[in-house]
């Protein structure tokens, strides 16, 4: 089993400093339920790939297309990772140099739109992500933003109402992806609407691509131009993006007639050298292993128990009386709503942070407090499906989550004992790059 004598052994000796802060870290996501939807645990080959000597290579350019010497062995890592991403989700291309996810959206945009085009998708307070045409990001200031998202009161999308509003308003690109919609995408649904329009439709698949491989949730490559992501999310990988599209671009006469460059291609000249300079090969050798470990039976186990976990979580809440947003999940989050509640989003939040319950507050469809302290919070299940959790032990998590709820103002006496219950319960299982298996005594 790792301990803290094993690992970062030269930094433990030459910075202990920052060692005990790592070490620090550690601790707290040894004896917490990791519950950001966003977060999980690498393991040991994914951190080991990451702080390679790979880090001092610099190869701009593409496999074969280099700007500098010496990179034979690093192409073949980039193609080793392009190959298996491909594989992984089927798609025609891969592009896995974007240093994060909102870089990789920068990147479509760049690839297919001009600044001042129209954009269609969900704002940030309806669950959609910045990048998607949010007013502050560049995505709304390049673009045209067009919103659609969840109806207030059931919180599901109504395809009725998003065919409505792209027809009259005719943007030229689509996003189909949230950062807090429990519920699955539908996106044959969205490339009828797409095509009705000539819009190109993009899938931003970084919260939900482990439900996709284990085939639990739709599949948005056979429908969607491009599909983006990041890997460090239910994947499981260092932090980064990557970017999957068709070869070829179906409106390449309509609204690309004067470039010689296909879909593919131009995806990658928006990449390098439009965006960035040159890639990061010790994160890019780190998705490899990472693609790798997610193409196998036991992570296509782990991504459908994520989704098993999220339900029977969710069904527990509500039996307890807790309501939440979009009424249940389907994916890997739910979102508790306390919109009729006296407390804030935020207050709950901190609650469960003070008990080892670590979430964010959340705006819910319908919302009528501020962002800064909304009315929900977003629990994810993908960091303790990693730890081996399942249906009752989700149960547990759900009597914990009750039990701050209903005392927010008695928390003195509350927290305590609950942080104490969890980090004992967390000490009974594995955790990725932290510990290889759980206490002979579990």
């Amino acid at each position: 089993m790792s301990d803290c004598r094993q690992r970062h052994p030269h930094l433990r000796q030459t910075d202990p400093d920052l060692f005990a802060l790592i070490e620090k870290q550690t601790e707290a996501e040894s004896t917490t339920l990791k519950m950001i939807a966003s977060e999980n645990y690498a393991s040991f080959s994914v951190l080991e790939a990451s702080g390679s000597i790979l880090t001092n290579k610099y190869c701009e350019g593409y496999p074969a297309a280099r700007y500098y010497e010496g990179n034979e062995v690093v192409d073949q890592i980039e193609q080793l990772a392009i190959d298996r991403a491909k594989k992984l989700f089927g798609a025609e291309h891969a592009n896995v140099q974007p240093y994060s996810g909102s870089p990789a959206n920068q990147a479509v945009y760049r690839a297919v739109l001009r600044p001042g085009d129209k954009v269609m998708g969900m704002p940030v307070p309806e669950g959609g992500h910045l990048t998607h045409g949010w007013k502050v990001n560049f995505s709304g200031r390049d673009y045209l933003q067009v919103p659609y998202g969840p109806d207030p009161e059931t919180g599901l999308l109504d395809f009725a109402k998003i065919r409505k509003i792209a027809r009259e308003e005719r943007p030229k690109m689509i996003w189909v992806g949230a950062t807090a919609y429990p519920r699955k995408l539908e996106y044959e649904k969205f490339a009828e609407i797409a095509a009705e329009i000539d819009a190109y439709l993009v899938a931003d698949i970084a919260h939900i691509n482990g439900l996709i491989v284990a085939g639990v949730h739709p599949d948005p490559v056979p429908h969607c131009d491009m599909v983006s992501s990041t890997i460090h999310k239910m994947l499981r990988g260092p932090r980064a993006g990557f970017i999957l599209s068709k070869e070829e671009d179906r409106y390449q006469e309509k609204y690309h007639s004067s470039s010689k460059f296909n879909l593919a291609k131009r995806v990658d000249r928006a990449v390098f050298p439009g965006l960035q300079g040159g890639p990061h090969m010790n994160t890019i050798a780190a998705m490899a292993t990472c693609f790798k470990e997610a193409d196998t039976d036991e992570f296509r186990r782990y991504g459908a128990q994520v989704a098993a976990n999220a339900k029977h979580l969710a069904e527990s809440l509500m039996a307890r009386g807790i309501q939440l947003a979009g009424g249940g999940t389907d994916t890997h989050l739910l979102i508790l709503d306390f919109r009729t509640a006296e407390f804030t989003g935020k207050d709950v939040a901190e609650a469960l942070a003070r008990a080892g319950i670590i979430g964010n507050f959340n705006m819910v469809p319908g919302d009528h407090r501020k962002p800064f302290v909304t009315s929900g919070v977003r629990l994810g299940t993908p960091a303790l499906t990693s730890m081996g959790m399942k249906e009752p032990e989700m149960e547990k998590v759900a009597g914990w989550i009750d039990e701050v709820c209903r005392n927010m103002g008695n928390l003195d006496e509350v927290t305590p004992g609950v942080r104490a219950e969890i980090a004992e319960f967390c000490g009974q299982f594995a955790i990725p790059g932290i510990r290889d298996r759980a206490p002979a005594t579990r």
